[in-house]
């Protein structure tokens, strides 16, 4: 074989380097071992169908399918896709709210070797577009209910010819029409683990989203870190309540399922619902956040519902975490940690040892660097810089933020920590600030940018002020164009019509000026300090 073969363009992010079979030629003295070795997410699969074939492996409204007959399900859709022209590196996007058809189609693309991304379905038609257009998949697979109009409206802004799939569309041409249609044969394709498998949304650098890509071997590497860390095994009963687009629940997912566990589907949070597949199914770990606990605590009171599978008290008072997990799991004795998408979650845990956020996952190494990459001292605040397989393959179709990002051979978090004399790692905060409404992460720069499209404004600084439910709320502190006029409630609707409507702000203050920095950029903290900001996420 030529040196040539042995070189392979990743088909995603379009970098270069030895192939699969070319590092194995290089590690392995014997090539008949070339092969033998690769294992990704389909293998996985296919493995469960072998070793627990009449196990239920999902469980969603009235579909209860074993491993068996959701291994058969997706073979018949990646059959469906590879027709659509879905092939190793192209990419399936997933407009919709959470349903096993999110596993089903997750682990087809896995199987073909493409990549899937859960999108934000509660973004506007705008946002959704962009995606669309960013992401550039062959195929979307949207839902009617409920997200039908932001569908439609994104469909028609975007240019490019892509097929289109309704899952909860019943008859010729939906979802599950077409998986009748085709054979359940297994797809005969190895899968290099290093391939990117998923795509997760996340930061919005200077209001424009960006796509985590994640291979087969970090999903496997995490799935495995988190599964001790929650005490994951196959009798294990996943409630996934958590919106699926978000790490948070799909990582709950995806340990749920390399385990053989069981995981159950809720289309969104109705806390009836949620109460009856606790007690149905025996659930034993779940993402559910403080506010639908206290409406859980108001409806089983006196114990209608049997949640004692999940909780020691009928109103389930032990809470303390989104994450709801055994008493005695790894996370629950210790509970800090620091990460982010780009390293698939968290990747520093309190239950790995030490203070603060804690040590390092063993799949990673840490340092904290100062502006010229070099490490500091402990005790020193610098940027948390991290190596290893946790580590995305980089942004989708970001080419100099890729360069940027991974300078000196490090992945750069644009977070900022320290390392304690013990070696544990504190998290100090992001460099650019974030709020935390509930579980959903804002970025100021993005409502930033949309309110400054109204014709109104002249500057403004958008801050997150302290909410004792939901962490913060958006506040915009606005100055207007002279001679301009503009209610707070006009303002609010502009962001309402333009961006997701949890990302407008709560409330608008007016005033003459911003306050800046030396540098003449509006100054944050002057601005937090002066209008009640505050209370942004931190750990460690």
């Amino acid at each position: 074989m030529s040196h040539e073969t042995n070189v392979i363009r990743h088909p995603v992010t379009g970098s270069v380097g030895v192939s699969a079979e070319g590092q194995a030629k290089a590690c392995i003295s014997d090539p008949s071992y070339r092969l033998v070795r690769m294992h990704a997410l389909g293998d996985v699969l296919r493995e469960h169908r072998r070793s627990r074939p009449e196990m239920i492996a999902v469980v969603d409204g009235e579909v209860r399918l074993s491993w068996k007959e959701l291994d058969s399900r997706v073979n018949r859709l990646a059959h469906a896709l590879a027709a659509k022209g879905v092939e190793q590196g192209e990419r399936v996007l997933w407009l919709g709210q959470n349903s096993f058809r999110i596993i089903e189609t997750l682990l087809a693309a896995a199987k073909l070797g493409a990549v899937f991304c859960p999108a934000n379905w509660r973004m506007s038609g705008n946002e959704l577009a962009r995606v669309v257009e960013d992401f550039d998949p062959r195929v979307v697979i949207w839902q009617q209910e409920e997200v039908e109009g932001a569908c439609i409206e994104a469909r028609n802004q975007c240019q490019a010819n892509r097929h289109w799939l309704c899952h909860d569309q019943s008859g010729d041409g939906g979802y599950e029409a077409l998986l009748d249609a085709e054979s359940d044969a297994d797809i005969d394709q190895l899968v290099v683990p290093e391939l990117p498998v998923l795509a997760v949304y996340t930061a919005a650098f200077e209001g424009l989203p960006n796509a985590a890509l994640l291979p087969h071997s970090t999903v496997l590497f995490q799935s495995l870190t988190m599964a001790y860390g929650d005490s994951v095994n196959e009798e294990t009963v996943f409630l996934n309540s958590g919106p699926l687009f978000h790490l948070g629940t799909l990582m709950s997912l995806l340990s749920t399922f390399l385990f053989g566990g069981r995981n159950v589907f809720i289309r969104r949070m109705e806390v009836h619902q949620l109460l009856s597949l606790i007690q149905s199914e025996g659930v034993t770990h779940a993402l559910i956040p403080q506010p639908t606990v206290e409406q859980i605590r108001e409806v089983n009171a006196t114990g209608a519902y049997d949640v004692s599978s999940l909780w020691a008290t009928p109103d389930a008072r032990e809470w303390v975490s989104p994450r709801v997990i055994p008493a005695d799991a790894p996370f629950m004795k210790h509970m800090s940690g620091y990460g982010q998408t780009e390293v698939m979650g968290l990747c520093v845990l309190g239950w790995c040892g030490g203070t603060g956020a804690g040590r390092p996952s063993p799949m990673i190494q840490v340092r904290i660097v100062d502006d010229e990459g070099q490490e500091v001292e402990p005790g020193v605040v610098g940027e948390i810089v991290i190596r290893g397989s946790l580590v995305m393959a980089g942004y989708f179709n970001r080419s100099e933020e890729n360069a940027f990002r991974s300078r000196g051979g490090w992945h750069h978090t644009n977070d900022l920590g320290k390392r304690l004399e013990d070696g544990s790692i504190v998290f100090v905060g992001p460099k650019t600030t974030m709020i935390k409404s509930g579980v959903e992460n804002i970025y100021p720069v993005e409502v930033e940018n949309c309110l400054r499209s109204h014709p109104a404004i002249e500057n403004v600084c958008v801050i997150g002020v302290p909410d004792p439910t939901w962490s913060q709320n958006v506040r915009a502190v606005v100055v207007l164009k002279e001679g301009h006029q503009a209610s707070e409630q006009s303002l609010i609707e502009h962001c309402r019509e333009h961006i997701a409507s949890y990302k407008k702000p709560k409330d608008v203050v007016f005033v003459n000026e911003l306050p800046l920095t030396k540098l003449g950029l509006v100054d944050r903290e002057a601005v937090d300090a002066a209008h009640g900001g505050g209370g942004y996420p931190s750990a460690g």
